[in-house]
């Protein structure tokens, strides 16, 4: 057994870039293995449940699935350097933050990787390598061209949908854009060092926005601080140096309100039509029962203009996990979290009536 983790995944991939970039900020050691196609329909399905990556094999032999919970395993095991910040709103909006970046930006990282065929050389020389290591390579693009055509069917179901693309493409640069602007003045998104709001968010800058052709030459090259953050996420100096501190008196920046505004006017809205959906499905889902991955579009209304997106399920459990952090807290420390919310335009956050889930590999279920 190895001393050592080892990290099964695709620098490719969305919740890969998150862990990887979580494991090289805390100097964790281990190994990162790139999965083949015995490891992901085999051993990973059986130990986990599902056949997706990441997964991170502990030296016990344990096998963990979910971003979130493997940084939650390791923040236990790793206290040093931590990344949950240790002020009530800061704290809470680091695990919002982590939610929009795991759930929100999925359409982005999906459309700007598939409608650009500029993107598939790069995807189908790491995919092919990855799934059958040492095979011809006509073997390897056959398989590659299975995964691509599945990941592709998949588009409809984030919301990537060819006459909505005019107005994801206008919020995807607007909201870089306030990102940039943000990075201008900011090395992290709440201070001077990476928190779990980071790492949400990275997943999607890492392994798609940031690495694929398309979408590095046109989005993120043209912003700069953007891009230098994409570089400290992936290639972070050492944890715990001197001048590494959040913003002061549980600041946030002025500069991560108007982001923190759209979420509370889009992601939030969004969470509310998934929680309808499922909490009608109370009466026919026994608990424990895993519910569909995928439910009817919710109508989101944006700067840009309608935009559709099917519900899912698993992004409430992003928000239990959020709203859960506000609910632990002693009365004091929700009475300024409340406060700062009411503030600035977020109260909508603590008013949603979720139903209680719990987590079944990628999907989730009612609890007892």
């Amino acid at each position: 057994m190895s001393a050592k983790f080892t990290l099964y995944g695709w620098h490719l991939s969305y919740f890969t870039g998150k862990v990887l970039c979580y494991l090289r900020y805390k100097g964790i050691p281990f190994v990162d293995q790139p999965v083949n196609m015995y490891t992901l329909m085999s051993r990973i399905k059986r130990k986990t449940g599902a056949a997706v990556m990441p997964v991170l094999r502990t030296p016990q032999d344990e096998w963990l699935q979910d971003s979130s919970v493997i940084i939650d395993h390791l923040e236990a095991l790793y206290p040093a350097a931590p990344i949950i910040p240790a002020t009530p709103v800061q704290r809470f909006l680091a695990y919002l933050l982590e939610a929009w970046g795991d759930e929100w930006w999925i359409p982005v990282a999906m459309h700007t990787r598939w409608n650009h065929a500029e993107n598939y050389a790069l995807f189908e020389r790491d995919a092919g390598s990855a799934l059958l290591p040492h095979f011809p390579a006509f073997l390897q693009r056959k398989a590659v061209a299975n995964v691509a055509g599945m990941l592709r069917r998949m588009l409809p179901n984030v919301g990537i949908r060819p006459e909505q693309n005019a107005v994801l493409d206008a919020w995807t640069d607007n909201m870089l854009n306030l990102l940039e602007r943000h990075f201008t003045e900011q090395p992290f998104l709440l201070g001077g060092h990476p928190t779990l709001a980071d790492f949400g968010l990275v997943g999607t800058m890492y392994g798609h926005l940031g690495r694929d052709p398309w979408p590095a030459r046109e989005l993120i090259a043209p912003r700069p601080h953007l891009r230098a953050w994409i570089e400290r996420m992936a290639n972070p100096s050492a944890p715990g140096t001197a001048g590494q501190t959040l913003l002061a008196g549980d600041g946030i920046a002025p500069t991560l309100l108007p982001i923190l505004q759209v979420i509370f006017a889009e992601f939030v809205p969004w969470l509310a039509g998934i929680g309808q959906q499922v909490s009608a499905l109370r009466p026919t889902f026994a608990p424990g029962k895993p519910l569909p991955r995928v439910l009817a579009d919710v109508d989101i209304s944006t700067e840009y203009g309608l935009f559709r997106r099917p519900a899912m399920p698993f992004s409430l459990w992003m928000a239990q996990r959020t709203l859960d952090v506000y609910q632990q807290m002693p009365a004091a420390e929700q009475a300024l979290v409340a406060g700062w919310l009411a503030e600035h335009g977020g109260q909508c956050l603590l008013d949603l009536q979720l139903p209680r889930l719990q987590r079944c590999a990628v999907r989730v279920a009612f609890v007892d």
